[in-house]
């Protein structure tokens, strides 16, 4: 266990475990949820381009399934300590010409820049990613479903009218 003085390594989440949280698949759907959950009091990081990732899936839905998804994400956004963080300079050099990050797409080869570059760990869905020796990468980790504090369960509760099929959070 790290003591006071041993610095938290930099925890990254990626849009398949933001979504996660409304995968259709209720293993996936309990380990994200509980990713989130237990770490209310914790900063967490991800680029700003995984933001964008999560809006481009949920834009997809019917107004009615985004209306009841996006006040438990606003209030998610607002209760933990989110670092949406913009690539720097130096991890866009990296992506673009580090020989172990060839052959994955240029958005993954951004994301294990950036983790990499941050000294972080990845948590993600996306077996690809977990499978990189580049960065340290997991999936969230199973276990019984914690609960969000008040008001946040009861938004995440009705939120669940929108599913995200666990295939697409693998991609």
């Amino acid at each position: 266990m790290p003591s006071e003085n041993t610095p938290r390594v930099i925890e990254f989440f990626d849009a398949s475990v933001f979504l996660g949280m409304n995968s259709d698949d209720e293993m996936a759907r309990v380990a994200c949820k509980n990713f989130f959950a237990s770490r209310m009091d914790r900063s967490l990081s991800t680029s700003l381009e995984q933001v964008g990732f999560c809006d481009n899936v949920i834009w997809r839905y019917a107004r009615e399934l985004q209306d009841v998804y996006y006040p438990f994400m606003d209030l998610l956004h607002s209760i933990v300590a989110i670092q949406r963080r913009p690539y720097s300079d130096e991890q866009l050099h990296r992506a673009q010409h580090d020989e172990d990050l060839t052959g994955l797409p240029a958005s993954d080869r951004l994301l294990c820049s950036q983790v990499h570059t941050s000294g972080g760990r990845l948590y993600t869905l996306r077996p690809h990613l977990i499978r990189h020796l580049q960065i340290a990468a997991s999936p969230p980790p199973t276990g019984h479903e914690l609960t969000f504090p008040p008001p946040a369960e009861a938004l995440y509760r009705a939120s669940l009218a929108l599913r995200v099929p666990l295939s697409e959070l693998r991609e």
